[in-house]
């Protein structure tokens, strides 16, 4: 589908624990390039094909980002190199998931062993051949405020149309690309979030790095402390409590935001209006790893 002529991503409503939520079902907009990854990849995907022949990136064996910029370079003709650190044995010798799809779509995958790792990334941010771009992990490049930006605009619309005074807009976070571009874009809502993969001080200092964090961004705390990507019976519950409500989200980032959002609703004031992310293709090898912990 030509980005030039998408539509705005609809939106729709879920009642969960009491509360009425909205739902923008950003995970609608395309089944590979879905969620926020859509929206931080918005700027290459209306870029012309010859603008670039290779894209660097790095992060997770079973990165959301990695699959999504593994198919965009696919579809423009545009080769992908993406550094990871070294796979478990029975992942490298069987691939699933997002890793399997990326490496269907001619990602090349390079493992660099952890005590090298932190140099690598240094080096692949270095590159200067003028054909290739460098993305850092999971998007978080000044590129994804474009993207962004448009999200902002459709939730603007949606506001003005249902003449609602107040709204809460919120999105989980991995490095906050999304809520920081967000909330910088849509002054006249509260834009909440949580950190996902890694301590609130991560957070705040991955915002920092773009500007000044804006003071209509709210960022959640954890009742616990949850280690990134690993199986909880807490987000498992969550997960089927979703489905149960109408919808899917993903188990990395999706059920931790909602289980640390209704823990503090009443702290919350005005319509809530939930940016789904997407990534629901990597809850194939989460509910794996749910079903060998015996947690499934």
């Amino acid at each position: 589908m030509p980005a030039e002529t998408i539509t705005a991503s609809p939106t729709e409503q879920i009642k969960l624990r009491g509360h009425v939520f909205y739902i923008k079902r950003d995970d609608r907009i395309d089944p590979l390039l879905s969620g926020n990854k859509y929206r931080k990849l918005y700027s290459l995907i209306t870029m012309p094909a010859g603008h670039y022949r290779r894209i660097v990136s790095y992060g997770g064996s079973q990165s959301n980002a990695m699959l999504s910029i593994a198919a965009l370079c696919h579809r423009k003709g545009w080769a992908f190199d993406y550094t990871s650190k070294p796979l478990p044995a029975t992942l490298k010798s069987a691939p699933d998931g997002n890793l399997h799809m990326a490496l269907s779509f001619g990602m090349r995958l390079h493992e660099v062993a952890h005590a090298q790792y932190d140099d690598a990334i240094r080096q692949l941010a270095g590159v200067t051949e003028p054909d290739t771009l460098f993305l850092p992990q999971g998007g978080a490049d000044p590129l994804a405020r474009r993207g962004i930006t448009l999200l902002a605009g459709e939730i603007r619309a949606w506001l003005q149309q249902n003449k609602l005074e107040s709204l809460n807009v919120v999105t989980p976070s991995g490095t906050g690309t999304t809520a920081y571009y967000l909330a910088t874009a849509l002054p006249e809502a509260t834009v909440i979030t949580a950190a996902m993969a890694g301590s609130e001080t991560y957070l705040r200092a991955q915002m920092q790095m773009l500007g000044s964090i804006p003071e209509n961004l709210r960022i959640l705390s954890h009742e616990r402390k949850y280690h990134f990507a690993q199986p909880y019976s807490a987000l498992l519950e969550m997960y089927h409590e979703l489905i149960s409500a109408g919808i899917e989200f993903d188990l990395i980032y999706g059920a931790p935001m909602w289980h640390t959002l209704l823990l503090q609703m009443e702290q919350i004031s005005g319509p809530v209006l939930y940016v789904h992310s997407g990534g629901l293709i990597g809850n194939e090898t989460m509910l794996a790893r749910y079903r060998h912990k015996g947690l499934l």
